[in-house]
């Protein structure tokens, strides 16, 4: 069978991996990091243990037939345990836990936000329906703009909200404000303003509800382990600490890769998996792209970031898995991170606790913890080196005053911080965008990089910077489009 190389063991690079090996493939994966995953991996402060990006798995049924497309069960691989409640939303000292059951969904809306019960009920029911419309469209490849006239997409365009963004589409439903943030701050999975993001995209929070929220004990990194796990079982091999330097090209033609040891890989076919937008700029020659040069996607439109603290602690919090304090004008605060590319005053903050679900991730009586506050990509030019640490202050000191986690600075034992020049530098992610290409409908679809990538021959993409999207799920299916398109006895022309 063909040679297939993969450029980045992230959770698309290993998700196609894993299908082509099971189908007979001789898979090589080319990993930079001493870890698999990517923005998915993990990695240990002493006895801590702590994913790097990810934190919870949505739609479990797709990851369930990606493993079935590769001969395997997924669950003889990942212990998932479904949170209830799914997070817990703090707005104004006010905690309210959402929930997938419907009842006690309902029963919160009562307590917090009466007369919005109804709105909750039809929201689920049409935004259903547009799910059942729009998968199709992020199920298959966009490669021609006649795709927008085909039937699927005919059938979809009524669903897809077009002039309105994620608040408006809420705001049909529900008359309380937070009540509307609590259904658009999913917004932020894609690095984007839930005033901004275009509305089809209220099926980030249906599917939570639809479908629940998922913790694998050992962490969401246990996705990434189990696809490299099936790639090996199958024959696929995963290089470790060999990152790709160069794409060598031939007329327009991706000839072999060039790996930073100096060896030289040929393959029959190429998967592009690092960052989009880092590995045009970085590892393809000036002059080669044309639609997708530097200074073109220096023109596109990018994500925010994420200012990340992970701390081991010597006390276990009686929290929540997943708690969200918003900031008080939250508009504001998404506001200065997306258009005026300032840290603001009082963040928005998500904090991860795990330990009290996963035992295996902190010492008996210990928990690692993970803090994120979105802030600007370095398009802000930033200085991080002089604003990190009273910015970390700063989410301590929200925290601690609004949280039930309000001595956390009197026990952390170990920390870690990573800025948004981090994600850069450190984990190659271009611009520190974490969540890659901004989703707004101009970088959708066929308007995205084709997962067959429409400038080099032989050149495949997965991942977030191509259709469908940023997120898991959708990374997931990215890699099934591409490992498809692959597979197909006649490749249709770009």
């Amino acid at each position: 069978m063909k040679k297939i190389a993969v450029i980045g063991a992230g959770p698309g690079g290993l998700a196609s991996a894993m299908i082509l090996a099971a189908k007979g493939y001789d898979v090589n994966v080319y990993e930079k990091q001493p870890f698999v995953g990517g923005r998915n991996g993990h990695f240990s402060l002493g006895e801590y243990t702590f994913d790097i990006g990810p934190t919870f798995l949505s739609m479990p049924q797709i990851m369930e037939e990606i493993f079935e497309m590769s001969g395997r069960n997924v669950h003889d691989y990942l212990d998932l345990k479904e949170l209830a409640p799914m997070y817990e939303l703090q707005f104004d000292g006010k905690r309210i836990p959402m929930y997938r059951d419907r009842k006690k969904m309902i029963e919160v809306i009562q307590k917090h936000f009466p007369g919005n019960e109804h709105g909750y009920e039809r929201f689920m029911e049409e935004t259903g329906e547009k799910m059942q419309a729009l998968m199709p469209l992020l199920q298959t490849k966009h490669n021609r703009l006649t795709d927008y006239v085909s039937k699927r997409a005919l059938k979809a365009l009524p669903k897809l909200s077009l002039g309105k963004s994620v608040y408006d589409v809420l705001s049909d439903y529900f008359t309380d404000e937070k009540l509307k943030i609590a259904f658009t701050f999913q917004a932020k999975y894609l690095g984007m303003s839930p005033w901004e993001c275009p509305g089809a995209f209220s099926i980030l929070s249906y599917m939570e509800h639809e479908w629940g929220v998922y913790h694998p004990i050992g962490g969401v990194n246990q996705l990434s382990k189990a696809m490299a796990a099936v790639t090996e079982e199958h024959g696929g091999k995963i290089h470790l600490n060999s990152g790709v330097k160069r794409i060598h090209t031939d007329h327009n033609s991706i000839s072999s890769l060039e790996l930073d040891s100096g060896e030289i890989v040929k393959a029959d076919e190429y998967i592009i998996n690092a960052d989009f937008a880092e590995a045009m700029t970085k590892l393809v020659d000036d002059g080669v792209l044309r639609k997708h040069s530097k200074k073109k996607l220096e023109n596109k439109k990018f994500s925010c970031s994420t200012f990340m603290i992970y701390v081991g602690l010597d006390k276990k919090y009686e929290m929540p898995h997943h708690t969200i304090l918003f900031a008080e004008d939250y508009k504001k605060n998404v506001e200065e991170m997306t258009k005026d590319l300032v840290l603001s005053d009082e963040p928005s903050i998500y904090i991860h606790n795990a330990s009290v679900t996963d035992d295996t991730l902190a010492p008996e009586g210990h928990s690692a913890v993970y803090i994120l506050a979105p802030v600007p990509n370095n398009y802000s030019e930033i200085d991080w080196e002089d604003k990190e640490d009273t910015f970390k202050q700063l989410v301590f000191d929200e925290i601690e005053a609004k949280t039930g986690f309000s001595d956390i600075r009197d026990h952390i034992v170990v920390e870690k911080v990573l800025t948004p020049k981090q994600w850069e530098t450190d984990h190659f992610v271009h611009q520190g965008a974490t969540f890659s290409l901004g989703h707004q409908l101009s970088q959708m679809m066929y308007f995205r990089p084709h997962n067959r990538f429409q400038e080099l021959d032989h050149c495949w993409l997965v991942g977030g910077g191509t259709h469908p999207g940023s997120g898991l799920p959708t990374i997931l299916e990215s890699a099934r489009i591409t490992t498809g398109w692959i597979t197909e006895k006649e490749v249709e022309p770009v």
